[in-house]
Formats: structure tokens, C-alpha cells, sequence
């Protein structure tokens, strides 16, 4: 046993290393816009050419890892695009930017219940945009412009807090993305008329989530229908908050991106 034990111990040790080694391929970068800095790591594709236009993809994390480091914001979702297979059907350039601790993605008021004691999502129909997403909004319009960016590939995701990040920027600037997924998100249904018939959608929630319940995308999923739009829906009925393991193993869901074009 004890053999045993040494052969598999510097295994262990050996793949978290690479894995650590992997994620400082997210190139460390910071926006910066008046008196705001906004941290964000950026992938670029394997041998990347400058000379050339990517597809160009904005992942936002959840309210989980905010902060100032710089990394948290890789957590969920750091290491699907490290992936070698994944390196070559998705040659596009990814961006993680991360929200600083005191501030959130989306403008949405959040209350709990006295009773229940679960959160209340109070999403907004309109307003200034929060400290961290005025950023985002920033740093979007900031690299899209780059040479190598295609802008008629630029593509935008999330999950909890990010996914309902991800319907209130596809709302602000529907021009910019050719499609956008959320994942355990929400918005108010009312705003789904301003993007369901311009940015094709992909609705992915857990059907045992307690943080944010299944409701929330299932109601938009019927908003956006119900103003034309044709958005795809996965629930995970086993699934609780961490739905988002499921939807980035989603075989369709990078390929889907990639097909939709401004």
C-alpha cells in the first residue's frame, strides 16, 4: 500500500501542476478608463497572427470570484478552452474579465425572503449601468476595434451573476454579438424584446438550483419567444447551481457560437 501511495501521491501533484502552468497561458491584462481599472486575462489562439481576424469570445464569471487578483475569474471554465481539441475547433481569442468585489455585472437589485430565506433577483428595465459593467462595456468596445478581431464574430457568455451580466450587455450593445449563452442566469422579461430577434440565445440552468431557481431562465427562455426569437434551451434536472460544468462539456455549444455571424 505504501508503494502504492508513492506512485500515485507525484501524479497527483504532477497534473495540478500543469494545470496551474496551463491557466498562465491567460495572458494578465488590466482596462483602464478614467479613475476604474477593470483586471482581465485574454487566450489568443495557437499560433496566433496578429495579421489575421479572430472570433473573439467574453466570458463573465460569477459572483463567486470577484475581486482584484486577477485569477478567481478562472475558476469555472478557465481550463475548457486549454484543451487541445478545443485549441483547434475553437481557434478564437477568449477574455475573462473579473468584477471587483463591491460591485456587480448585471443592475439588479437583490433581496431575500423573510420566510424562505432565499434570494430575490429584482432585475431592471433600465438605469446607468453598475461600476463593473460600465468597465466591461469599455473594454468591449475597446477590443473590438483591435486589427485581429473579427467584429462580426464577437460572442458573449456567463454564468449566475455572468449569465445575467451576459443578457444585460447583449442589451446594451445588441450590435456587438452575433450570439451570447446564459448560464443559471436571469433579467426582467420585459427586456427580452430588445435583443430576442437580434442576438441568438442559449438558455443552460440546473433544476435543483436554490441560488438562483430554474424559473428565472425558464421565464426568459418564454420571453424571447414570445418576441421572436428561437432561443435553445438545456435544463440539467440533477443539477444544482453548478449547472455550468454541464453546459461547457455541451458538445453543440462552441461549434453554435461560431456558426452565427453579425
Amino acid at each position: 500500500m505504501k508503494k502504492l501511495l508513492l506512485l500515485v501521491l507525484p501524479v497527483f501533484f504532477l497534473s495540478f501542476e500543469i494545470k496551474a502552468q496551463d491557466l498562465n497561458l491567460y495572458k494578465k491584462e488590466q482596462f483602464i478608463s478614467k479613475n476604474d481599472t477593470l483586471p482581465y486575462r485574454i487566450l489568443y489562439p495557437e499560433n496566433f497572427n496578429p495579421a489575421k481576424k479572430y472570433p473573439l469570445l467574453l466570458v463573465l464569471h460569477g459572483s463567486g470570484e470577484r475581486g482584484n487578483n486577477n485569477e478567481a475569474q478562472l475558476t469555472h471554465g478557465g481550463t475548457v478552452f486549454l484543451k487541445p481539441e478545443m485549441r483547434k475547433s475553437f481557434p478564437a481569442i477568449v477574455i475573462f474579465p473579473q468584477c471587483a468585489a463591491d460591485s456587480y455585472w448585471s443592475n439588479v437589485l437583490i433581496t431575500t425572503d423573510s420566510v424562505t430565506k432565499k434570494r430575490i433577483f429584482n432585475f431592471r428595465k433600465d438605469g446607468e449601468p453598475t461600476k463593473a459593467m460600465a468597465a466591461v462595456l469599455g473594454l468591449a468596445n475597446a477590443i473590438r476595434h483591435k486589427k485581429f478581431v473579427n467584429k462580426n464574430q464577437f460572442y458573449v457568455g456567463g454564468l449566475s451573476m455572468g449569465g445575467m451580466g451576459t443578457l444585460e450587455i447583449i442589451r446594451r450593445k445588441t450590435k456587438y454579438f452575433a450570439a451570447a449563452f446564459s448560464i443559471c442566469g436571469g433579467d426582467n422579461p420585459e427586456n427580452a424584446k430588445k435583443y430576442a430577434k437580434k442576438v441568438p440565445l442559449w438558455f443552460f440552468h440546473g433544476g435543483k438550483d436554490d441560488v438562483v431557481t430554474p424559473d428565472h431562465s425558464e421565464i426568459m427562455v418564454k420571453a424571447v419567444t414570445k418576441a421572436g426569437g428561437n432561443p435553445k434551451f438545456n435544463l440539467y434536472p440533477n443539477d444544482s447551481h453548478d449547472s455550468w460544468d454541464d453546459a461547457f462539456a455541451e458538445p453543440g455549444l462552441f461549434p453554435w457560437l461560431l456558426s452565427h455571424k453579425k
